[in-house]
């Protein structure tokens, strides 16, 4: 067993991952490449699916090298993804007939509208869990078949294919064009509005209602099971792929989250609060998704409540690339540091609109506070704390919707090095907030998921044995000033409603 690992392939927001974990669940290797963000228009956000592929291959290769092992000592291939990101190919030439279309784009509202005019943006919702949102995948589907020239007749001919960034690399990796399996599993199909929570298949007038022929759709499997092998030229030829989870899910799952009440939040390029509710699907009446939460073989689905905030993490790419004012992510802590307080200034990111608990479409980013006394130093600390604050509105959101306060939160991703951040999170949340040893949760939980279903690990209490407490941050800031900064940061949030109008983007 100890020459034995499985590989877990993490195509995310920004870059494309290979990770190769032990039986303890270590990290051994790693491979990592960034792939181009491209912005067309304002609101307008998009991957090129040929690259996401390229470097899929280029990351396994990386891995592989530096872990000094090869397919042979891979039991399984494991995939987790950005999951409402859409890629519609020519099942015959393999290519692509538009870009990735990413999950925070929003080019889709005029969609989103005519959809809505027949029962608002819940008028799906009780079937599917999700309001009529730019978000979600199918609207981004719908565009490509509207906007693409000839997508249309060659979708209605049975040509074209549709998937989430999962499926992509899985139907290139057992063959594309040659055999490639065309799947994705019920968490990454629960955040395209087609399909039934309920009875885990697309919905044919939903499907209708959309104008979106069934052909084009992946079959939907559990999340852990043999999906098929790694195609001939590939350097994991032959090894089974039988794990697929959507990155928040994935991260959920890594956590050891399994169980009715246990949750976690990721913090990325947006922040993700998952909260387990067993094998009950529970409607939200504060502005939560119904989602997912994992489905192992034939055992029963096991759904949660999601809190999706869009723009964390990559507000702090924000102030880099665009702004220039930090030159790269790590050095915001110190400027942070630089300061005692925010100053006032309060940096509400709602560069795709707002998500949970507002989903509010027409609202764009607003830095508010602002005076002369204001520098760089103010403006980083307000823009760390914007995660904290949308995170505290969405466990707030949580806790109504189960009726059970969170006594603790269970953290991942590549923010939670920070400790600035992770300090004000604890102290604006009142909740201690908790670290595991590997913070890589997401491609963990993919890793997880594959293992199961070859028997590299036999039950769930294995995958919890696994989990290690790293570090904890408890509250260490008075009451009234956690309530004084809440009431101005939610004060701050109306300053960005109702900017989108018919002449602005």
């Amino acid at each position: 067993m100890s020459d034995d690992y499985i590989l877990a392939i993490d195509q995310g927001t920004t870059s494309t991952r290979a990770i190769i974990f032990d039986h303890s669940g270590s990290i051994v290797s790693t491979g990592q490449k960034e792939h181009e963000q491209i912005f067309p228009r304002a609101g307008w956000v998009e991957h090129d699916p040929a690259e996401i592929w390229e470097n899929t291959r280029e990351v396994i290769g990386q891995a592989l090298s530096r872990a000094d092992i090869t397919r042979h000592n891979i039991k399984a291939v494991g995939i987790t993804n950005q999951r409402e990101t859409a890629v519609v190919w020519d099942k015959t030439t393999g290519k692509a007939v538009y870009n990735a279309i990413v999950w925070q784009d929003t080019r889709t509202q005029s969609i989103v509208d005519r959809l809505a005019a027949d029962g608002g943006v819940e008028r799906f919702k009780p079937v599917v869990g999700l309001p009529l949102a730019t978000y979600f995948s199918g609207t981004k589907v719908v565009w490509i078949l509207e906007n693409v020239e000839g997508a249309r007749e060659k979708a209605e001919a049975g040509d074209l294919l549709f998937g989430t960034t999962d499926t992509w690399v899985l139907w290139n990796l057992t063959g594309g064009t040659d055999g490639g399996v065309h799947v994705t599993d019920v968490t990454n199909a629960s955040r395209t509005l087609f399909m039934d929570l309920e009875t885990l298949e697309w919905r044919d007038d939903i499907l209708e209602a959309f104008d979106v022929p069934r052909s084009m759709l992946p079959e939907i499997k559990s999340s852990s099971e043999v999906y098929g092998t790694v195609e001939a030229s590939s350097l994991l030829r032959e090894v089974p792929i039988a794990g697929i989870l959507g990155d928040q899910q994935a991260a959920t799952f890594g956590q050891a989250a399994f169980d009715q009440g246990e949750s976690k939040n990721t913090y990325g390029t947006g922040n993700f609060l998952i909260f387990n509710t067993g094998e009950e699907i529970v409607h939200s009446k504060n502005g939560l998704l119904t989602t997912l939460g994992y489905k192992l073989g034939d055992a029963a689905p096991h759904y949660a409540l999601e809190g999706s905030i869009a723009v964390t993490g990559s507000l702090i790419q924000w102030l880099r690339d665009n702004l220039g004012l930090i030159g790269s992510a790590a050095e915001v802590e110190e400027l942070a540091k630089s300061v005692e307080d925010n100053g006032g200034v309060y940096f509400v990111p709602a560069f795709s609109g707002l998500f949970a608990p507002y989903w509010r479409s027409d609202a764009r980013g607003a830095l508010v506070g602002l005076t002369r006394y204001v520098n760089k130093g103010h403006i980083a600390r307000a823009a760390l704390e914007a995660t904290a604050f949308q995170t505290r509105e969405v466990l707030d959101a949580v806790n109504a919707d189960s009726g059970v306060d969170l006594t603790e939160l269970k953290v991942d991703g590549g923010m939670t090095a920070n400790d600035a951040l992770m300090q004000f999170q604890a102290d604006i949340l009142n909740v201690p907030v908790v670290r595991p040893v590997v913070a890589e949760t997401t491609a963990l939980g993919a890793a997880y998921a594959a293992g199961l279903a070859v028997g590299f690990w036999e039950t769930l209490d294995d995958l919890r044995s696994n989990w290690q407490e790293d570090k904890r941050w408890t509250p260490a800031i008075e009451a009234d000033e956690r309530d004084r900064t809440l009431r101005l940061w939610k004060k701050a949030v109306t300053k960005t409603f109702d900017w989108v109008d018919e002449d602005v983007n």
